[in-house]
């Protein structure tokens, strides 16, 4: 058995389970872990602050359906990764986080950036709720089990972060080691579902009239697209994703007629209101997604009879009572409804079909709707007609990545993808920032196709240090930011909820904001271009696509105007005040 010491034993870990960035900043409580990557063939990746690092391991695990690994020294280091992993936890994105703790013969003395009143070395507390599971290293003999364990954990089931924290002295203590074999501690295969189960299942879809197909994030997780579009295709049913499912079938495909919820489709909101059967395939039914859960605006249920398919026994009927509860893998209990169909009845055909005519009329109007949004070219532009130019320069494989504001709500509902895994948006934590680092962390797992990331003003200024990392990586990121000068979201629900008299802490003064160009000249941003009329925005993201390197491009937008954010179709509730 090789000796190795604890950073040794990292290193050559994370190559055993063909992790191929680590990414993080360094400290005095993780040099120790660090060392040993001089040795290494993991590429490290700088980035300028910890929070940066978990969104760019996020966002490359969105983007290829692999982990990376997250390291950072103690205290506030370690906190700081805290943001990025709550995003993970809450859409089930697996990665490892690596922090650095007290040496063990320390704790609770009150060393430097130790958290150690209520319990010694107490930040593992701190990630408790927002993480798969904490580990804490106590002997670097444990290291190998304990690794074993966080990427069996972070990758099985519904998949999400994993933390290890490793005292300094357990870095750099040496054991002779025998590293385990990641494929000898996972799963080989994936749970299906219960037969019987399965077959009420199909009996439901079966007899139904007005079937939908609701696929969630747990189907792209589970790489189901093929499957959702099989049984989509069989039925002839409207497929309705939710925004982590965006992708999971060709917007351009006959089934596919947008989204549910408050910010949903007009198609979307009406045929899964109505539907007789909802077959709801890794979804958590969130409050955007339901319109708050209020009957019959996105969905009615009961009437509606539920099929709930879920990896996690916790969401089936959490939130709607279900019919048949299924627990299992997408991708398998998608195919055993398939088969169970396939048994039962013919596909179903087109040819006088009403129910597919009225998909069909109902999905031109709302396409219609968000055309005539496109082909507005008053200037200011809106966030519409901005991404509307990015649609006609991105080929059809192109990554749009969003974070939480104003541009997720027109992208998400607008903006067409065709493959799935090309749009990368942080979903139910609503991170702010969370793009700038998702950008770069997509590109690093798809280098061959352009990457775009979308950006308010005010969200890309929380993370904005992050154009450092992917200048000095040469990442060839394009980040268009969409500037209104302010947190327009929530200005306008301030507007709309009190008044324009009621406005506070939402806007920025436009004589004194950010000078986007000066920072992508600081920044030594190749490429960096302010466009203010909407004729001249495509040209100029066709060259900062085609540069390379990172680019930036400010598209001026309109700062008022409410419909520059989402067309709002279902229901929201935000507790308004009293009378």
């Amino acid at each position: 058995m090789p000796r190795l010491n604890g950073g040794e034993i990292i290193a050559k870990y994370l190559e055993k389970e063909g992790v191929e960035y680590l990414v993080g900043i360094p400290g005095h409580g993780s040099t120790n872990l660090l060392d040993a990557f001089n040795d290494s063939d993991i590429e490290i990746i700088q980035p300028r602050h910890e929070q940066g690092a978990t969104h760019l391991a996020d966002g490359y695990a969105r983007a290829s359906g692999k982990p990376l690994a997250v390291f950072t020294s103690i205290g506030p280091g370690a906190t700081n990764t805290v943001t990025g992993a709550a995003t993970a936890y809450v859409d089930s994105i697996p990665m490892v986080i690596f922090t650095g703790a007290p040496q063990t013969h320390e704790y609770g003395q009150g060393i430097l950036q130790e958290i150690e009143r209520q319990n010694p070395g107490d930040f593992p507390s701190v990630m408790e709720p927002v993480t798969k599971q904490s580990f804490e290293v106590r002997d670097v003999e444990q290291l190998p089990r304990i690794l074993r364990r966080a990427f069996q954990i972070a990758l099985s089931g519904r998949p999400g972060p994993v933390h290890v924290d490793v005292p300094m002295d357990v870095q750099g203590a040496v054991a002779d080691i025998e590293l385990p074999e990641p494929t000898q501690s996972r799963p080989h295969s994936r749970p299906g579902g219960d037969p019987g189960t399965v077959s009420d299942a199909a009996e439901l879809l079966a007899d139904a009239d007005r079937p939908v197909i609701v696929p969630g994030g747990g189907t792209m997780l589970a790489e189901a697209w093929d499957e959702v579009r099989e049984l989509a295709e069989y039925l002839q049913a409207p497929v309705i994703p939710t925004f982590q499912a965006k992708g999971i079938i060709p917007e351009d495909h006959d089934l596919f007629v947008g989204y549910a919820g408050w910010i949903g489709s007009t198609a979307g909101n009406e045929l899964a209101s109505n539907a007789d059967v909802v077959l709801a395939i890794g979804c958590r039914f969130t409050d955007l997604h339901t319109s708050s859960f209020e009957e019959g605006v996105s969905f009615d249920i009961p009437p509606s009879k539920l099929v709930h398919v879920d990896i996690d026994p916790q969401e089936i009927g959490k939130n709607f009572p279900v019919e048949v509860g299924i627990q299992g893998d997408a991708k398998v209990v998608t195919r055993q409804i398939t088969n169970e169909l396939q048994e039962r009845i013919d596909p179903v055909s087109k040819e006088g079909n009403d129910y597919y005519d009225e998909i069909q009329e109902l999905w031109s109007e709302w396409e219609e709707m968000v055309a005539e949004r496109w082909r507005d070219d008053d200037v200011p532009m809106s966030i519409s007609r901005a991404i509307a130019s990015l649609r006609d320069v991105l080929p059809r494989d192109g990554v749009v990545v969003s974070s939480a504001g104003q541009p997720q709500e027109t992208v998400n509902p607008e903006f067409p993808v065709y493959e799935p895994r090309t749009n990368i948006s942080c979903g139910g934590f609503s991170t702010m920032g969370f793009g700038v680092s998702a950008a770069i962390g997509a590109k690093l797992a798809k280098p061959d196709s352009p990457v775009v990331a979308v950006e308010g003003d005010g969200s890309f200024m929380m993370c904005n240090q992050e154009v450092a990392c992917a200048v000095e990586h040469d990442i060839d990121v394009t980040y268009l930011i969409v500037n209104n000068h302010g947190w327009k979201s929530i200005r306008n629900l301030q507007v709309s909820k009190y008044g324009w008299d009621r406005v506070l802490d939402t806007e920025f003064d436009p004589e004194t904001d950010v000078d986007f160009m000066e920072m992508a000249g600081s920044f030594n941003v190749g490429y960096a271009e302010r466009v203010v009329k909407p004729e001249n925005l495509a040209d100029a993201l066709e060259e900062a696509i085609a540069h390379d390197g990172p680019a930036i491009v400010e598209a001026v937008v309109e700062p008022d105007n409410p419909d520059s954010g989402a067309i709002i179709t279902g229901k929201w509730d935000l507790a308004d005040l009293e009378e």
